[in-house]
């Protein structure tokens, strides 16, 4: 196992390349199956649960072909089976994603309950309404989510809750179902917008995605294209906040300023100076970091994601922040790790109220999941000294290369091999 040291307290400056979208990558390539041929798929980020996908593909039978690190081509003519295996399907959330997908080309689909970070019941039963809606029959046997129909017919689909998971499954089940369908009350993230561009670019019909509803003419055979993925949302916001805490000056390239709104608007009023250009953002911070109230909510409000950062950044601020969990219960689980450091935080349900701190203090820090883990590494940067972070399993899960490009930034961060036996620590 690995850990990573950092010896904090240095601003980070510098420029920073964003990969692409792994909250758009997971999703696209299960949509290959659509394709039943050829697609080049490229800016994918070299992260674990990209690879987990794309040996998901292999084992389903599609031919995978590496061309450069970021790009890939993948033939998915010669798929023979509509089962992915339990191991893989336990090693995150998206592997559901393949249900929607087999399901569109091959009238069924298997899949184990997926695996992914804790962070609280997450059921999947919007998506097997919209399934039901389309004509399937779902059953849930030994951990294993098995859906069928003999065909699938376009629907009219209102979703109880606003569910990124659902919206996306319920568009690639939808995308060769005979006739129209009409998707309500759906997440508008902009991997939404990514997933749905893709599908029409291989001859899918679709109208509205972005919005809260999602039109679908069903067509009866998609085909491979060419299809680059949009910039990460969130590892940017990611280096923002390193920025942000280090009194750093940063530039961040390949973005798309638009996506990030909500996270700009929150470091402008936080204290940070941001320059938005095309596909760049310069940030700086020179001043004190003023406190907040933030909330997460569906986009285009403050991404969920982005929770664990922001309330690292705000446990510096000069006054009392508020910080308000509104889509998962067991985000603040990371506070504990913050609290060795110092910071100052009350937790009373999804509600977390932090008086701010002079600084932190180094600390021992575990990755409780992949956005606290990406959290742990931003506190450690701003205290003075060596803290170590474990359990960095989670954060390879989005974060590609995030050691490296922390480097060429100025930090003081390596990995280590961390013995088995050596995680225990005194609590």
């Amino acid at each position: 196992m690995e850990k990573y040291v950092i010896h904090g307290g240095k601003p980070l400056s510098g420029e920073v390349v964003i990969g692409g979208a792994k909250n758009a990558a997971v999703a696209i390539l299960p949509a290959t199956i659509l394709a039943g041929g050829k697609c080049l798929i490229e800016n994918l980020p070299c992260i674990s649960d990209v690879m987990a996908s794309l040996q998901i593909l292999s084992e389903l039978g599609a031919g995978i072909r590496m061309v450069t690190r970021n790009i890939y081509e993948i033939d998915t003519t010669n798929i023979n089976s509509t089962e992915v295996s339990n191991e893989l399907s336990r090693q995150m959330r998206a592997s559901y994603y393949f249900l929607g997908a087999l399901l569109g080309r091959f009238g069924s689909g298997q899949v184990a309950m997926p695996g992914g970070c804790n962070l609280g019941p997450r059921p999947i039963d919007q998506h097997l309404k919209a399934f039901t809606a389309f004509g399937a029959e779902d059953s849930v046997e030994y951990g294993q989510i098995r859906v069928k129909a003999d065909h699938l017919v376009g629907s009219h689909v209102f979703f109880d809750t606003v569910s990124v998971g659902a919206t996306m499954n319920a568009m690639l089940a939808a995308a060769t179902a005979q006739g129209t369908t009409v998707l309500e009350n759906v997440a508008r993230e902009p991997h939404i917008v990514d997933l749905a561009n893709f599908l029409n670019m291989m001859g899918a019909d679709i109208h509205g995605a972005g919005t809260d509803v999602i039109k679908i003419h069903g067509v009866k055979q998609l085909h491979g294209c060419n299809y680059s993925i949009i910039p990460d949302q969130i590892e940017a916001g990611s280096y923002m906040v390193a920025a942000a805490i280090t009194k750093g000056d940063v530039t961040l390239r390949n973005v798309t300023p638009k996506h990030l709104e909500p996270i700009t608007a929150k470091l402008r009023a936080a204290g940070c100076e941001i320059e938005e250009f095309d596909d760049a953002l310069r940030i700086r911070r020179t001043g004190n970091l003023h406190p907040l109230k933030v909330k997460t909510m569906p986009h285009p409000g403050f991404p969920t994601d982005m929770q664990p950062l922001m309330t690292t950044l705000l446990t510096l601020a000069d006054g009392t922040s508020i910080v308000t969990e509104g889509i998962w219960e067991n985000r603040f689980r990371y506070v504990d790790e913050l609290l060795r450091m110092g910071a100052n935080i009350q937790v009373d349900g999804q509600v977390a109220v932090i008086e701010g701190v002079r600084k932190l203090r180094p600390a021992p820090l575990r990755a409780t999941d992949l956005r606290a883990g990406a959290a742990m590494i931003m506190a450690a940067l701003s205290a003075d000294g060596i803290s170590e972070v474990d359990e960095t399993i989670h954060i390879e899960r989005g974060y590609e290369n995030i050691v490296e490009k922390l480097q060429l930034l100025g930090a003081d961060i390596r990995r280590v091999e961390a013995p088995r036996n050596a995680i225990t620590r005194a609590i």
